[in-house]
């Protein structure tokens, strides 16, 4: 029960380090999309608002519902770092850890539907 009320504030601050570090955000975002500054703004919202939306019994699901689509859209970017480690020498573990980040989004998703839960 603690751990699905704790994705709301999650997502939130989430969202939020959209608007105070964009660069990060957008030097992931695959350089197929367009605008990423207005993309990775776009992303800081939903994730704010369906975070904020989980934390309260009357849209909790809609919350939930808006986290997942968040969390698939957002997956593309994922994928970019996997198949790009170069371009993040930062990440310790470099391809090893960008690929096991892939199959942790299927948990942030598994724990947005929790959030939405009564």
């Amino acid at each position: 029960m603690r751990a699905r009320r704790l994705f709301g504030p999650f997502f939130v601050v989430a969202g939020i380090l959209h608007f105070v570090t964009p660069r990060t955000y957008e030097r992931i975002m695959p350089r197929y999309l367009p605008a990423h500054r207005e993309l990775v703004y776009a992303s800081g919202v939903a994730e704010a608002v369906a975070g904020a939306a989980t934390l309260h019994r009357r849209t909790r699901r809609w919350g939930s519902l808006l986290s997942v689509a968040t969390l698939v859209a957002v997956f593309p970017s994922n994928v970019e770092m996997a198949r790009h480690p170069e371009r993040f020498p930062q990440i310790p573990g470099g391809r090893a850890t960008l690929l096991a980040r892939l199959p942790l989004q299927l948990l942030l998703i598994a724990w947005a539907r929790a959030a939405g839960r009564d």
